[in-house]
Formats: structure tokens, C-alpha cells, sequence
């Protein structure tokens, strides 16, 4: 009988309290391009803040240029009066917590292995074990889809602690708004029409919410919470801890550490299904998450893509002969499952993508 165990990853939160090494799945390797310079560099000026209220009721100039300006040189930016409760980010971010915090055994019930076996994107565990030398992250997440509402696997959503459900339903909801609201803005610097970007995302789009748990590492200098990617949806709006830090971003060959968001202010990431659609206008980032010796850290992500029957392409407003398209169009859910192979292998899947 072939031994499959090796396909199993363990639960970094149960690993972390029992180890004094990592083990040799989770080191970092000396021909991994993106893994040197693990400390980083402090970003040269603060991250771009973008006010969000301000921006979407009056397209005020000065918002829209710091928005192009953060679009065309990091590809993520944050944003402040977004409309969404502090009440809410602060109950959200403690709901978080208190999962990850639940004992193991309760933490199971909601894992992403169907009959201790079977990877499957929805639930609480890690990312699925491709090969024999995958290099593993150092983290645990809880993934959810959140959208569509009647698609939601409520069995995967936990019952502990009491408010997780509405919390995340209601984080949903504003979140959602918010994605919209930048979309419309980013049109209109594209010379697109307002409602263009979307209305690309159907009743039918996926979304995904994805709780970050990282637990401390006992050798942060070789050990990474999440290996170097680009995110595969179109735009990502992030919950990050406002007081561990952890998320570098890559610019012109540098890894710079990106602080802590303060004044609830959120995040938001540009994807790659972004960059097939603006024709590669606007591109996603790669960023990566470093490991801590001393502090847990917890981050939530909300993703925003389409409807898996669907195709992504450049957007044809944007296209002409001085403009052709750049990049082929791929079904959703090929384009979904391709990414997941190009990050096994530690690949970025829109280089695979252009014409």
C-alpha cells in the first residue's frame, strides 16, 4: 500500500508549541530566489491612504492621484473613512483570535480534509501537500467562502465563539461595499466607464474569506509564514493585526516591511486577475509574510474574484490595435486551479499568462 502520509501537513499552531527546530519542510532553501533578506527594509515613504468617503462621493482630484500614484508604484494601498464600524473590525479581529485559540479538538470539526484525507480549499487547516520537497508555511487558516450567500458551506463557518457567524456576515456585507467603491474609481482612472469593473463580477462571484493564524516561530531567520505570491483575485481587502507586523512587499528587488495599519484604517491588495483585466495596468504585488520568535500575529482577507464558469480576460474597453491584448483568456476555475499549481512549485501564474 502506498504511504500518502507525507501529504498530510500538520497544524503549525500544535507544531510551534512542541519543537525547538522547524522541521525541514518549513526551511527556507538556498536557491529560493524570493526567500533572502528575511528582516527587510523599511518601506521609503508611509503606505498610501486613500480616503475612501471622500473619494467615492466627490471623485475628489487629490484622492484620485494618490490612488493612481499607489496603483502604479506598490499595487496596494490603504484606506481610511471606509464606512465600516470600528465596533465591527474590533469584534471581527476578536472573533479571529478566539477561533484559533479554541482547543484542537474543537478546531477539527471545521478542517479541510474530508475523512482525515482529502484536501479541499474551504475549511481550517493549511494549503494542500503537492509534492514530496513543497516547501510549507508557517501558519494555520480558516478559508470560507462568503459569497454567493445561498453557496455559503455554514458547516465550515464555526459556532465558537458566538458571534463569528454574524460578525463575519456583517464584515461581508460592508466589505463588500468597499470593493465596490474602489472598482468605480479605478474605472474612472482607466477612462472606463464608472460601473465597468463592476459589473465584471456576476451574482455568481466567488469570494472568499480567509482567517491568518501565525503562531511564533523558534527560528524566524529561516522560516516564513507564507511564501512569496501575488494574490489570484481580482482585489483583496485585508484585516491586518494592528500590532504585530509581518508583511513585506517586493518593489524593484527589495523586500520592504509594511507596518501596521492603524486607525482601523483597512488594506487593500491588487490581484492577478486584476492585472489580466486592466491589461496589466495595474499589477499585483508580491508579498510574503515573515514569522515572529515571540508574538502570535492574525490577519483576515477577504477575496474578491468571478464566477467560476466564467472567462478572464483583458477588459475589450481597454484594448486597441496601438493596445492589444497581453494576456490570454482563461476560464475561472482553470485559471483558480492553475494558480494553485504555480504556487506549490513557488511559480507566479500570470507569467504563464502573457501573450
Amino acid at each position: 500500500m502506498v504511504d500518502d502520509s507525507w501529504r498530510l501537513p500538520n497544524l503549525v499552531q500544535q507544531l510551534a508549541t512542541n519543537v525547538h527546530v522547524p522541521p525541514s519542510q518549513y526551511l527556507l532553501r538556498e536557491d529560493e530566489p524570493l526567500g533572502r533578506d528575511l528582516v527587510g527594509t523599511e518601506m521609503p515613504e508611509p503606505i498610501p491612504t486613500i480616503d475612501l468617503g471622500l473619494l467615492s462621493a466627490s471623485n475628489d482630484a487629490g484622492e484620485t492621484g494618490k490612488l493612481r500614484s499607489a496603483l502604479q508604484t506598490w499595487g496596494f494601498f490603504q484606506v481610511s473613512n471606509h464606512g465600516m464600524e470600528s465596533s465591527l473590525i474590533d469584534s471581527m479581529m476578536t472573533a479571529s483570535r478566539d477561533f484559533f485559540r479554541l482547543p484542537p479538538e474543537e478546531k477539527r470539526k471545521y478542517s479541510n480534509l474530508l475523512d482525515g484525507k482529502h484536501f479541499q480549499v474551504e475549511g481550517y487547516g493549511n494549503d494542500q501537500v503537492k509534492t514530496h520537497d513543497q516547501r510549507l508555511d508557517w501558519s494555520d487558516r480558516l478559508h470560507l467562502k462568503v459569497e454567493p450567500e445561498d453557496q455559503r458551506n455554514l458547516a465550515h463557518w464555526p459556532i465558537h465563539p458566538k458571534s463569528f457567524r454574524d460578525d463575519l456576515h456583517e464584515f461581508t456585507l460592508k466589505s463588500k461595499r468597499i470593493k465596490d467603491d474602489i472598482l468605480r474609481a479605478m474605472a474612472t482612472l482607466l477612462e472606463l466607464h464608472e460601473e465597468c469593473l463592476v459589473n465584471q463580477f456576476s451574482d455568481k462571484a466567488l469570494t472568499y474569506a480567509r482567517f491568518n493564524y501565525y503562531p511564533p516561530c523558534p527560528r524566524p531567520d529561516l522560516v516564513l509564514g507564507i511564501k512569496p505570491h501575488c494574490d489570484v483575485f481580482a482585489l483583496t481587502v485585508v484585516l491586518m493585526d494592528k500590532d504585530v507586523a509581518g508583511l513585506q512587499v517586493l518593489r524593484d528587488g527589495t523586500w520592504y516591511r509594511v507596518p501596521t495599519v492603524s486607525n482601523y484604517n483597512l488594506l487593500i491588495n491588487v490581484g492577478v486577475a486584476m492585472e489580466v483585466m486592466t491589461n496589466g495596468v495595474f499589477r499585483g504585488p508580491v508579498h510574503r509574510v515573515v514569522t515572529n520568535s515571540e508574538k502570535e500575529r492574525i490577519s483576515l482577507a477577504v477575496f474578491y474574484g468571478f464566477d467560476p464558469e466564467e472567462e478572464i480576460g483583458p477588459v475589450a474597453d481597454l484594448l486597441n490595435e496601438e493596445q492589444p491584448a497581453r494576456y490570454k483568456v482563461m476560464k475561472t476555475k482553470d485559471f483558480l486551479a492553475a494558480h494553485y499549481e504555480h504556487l506549490s512549485r513557488g511559480e507566479r501564474l500570470v507569467d504563464s499568462l502573457k501573450i
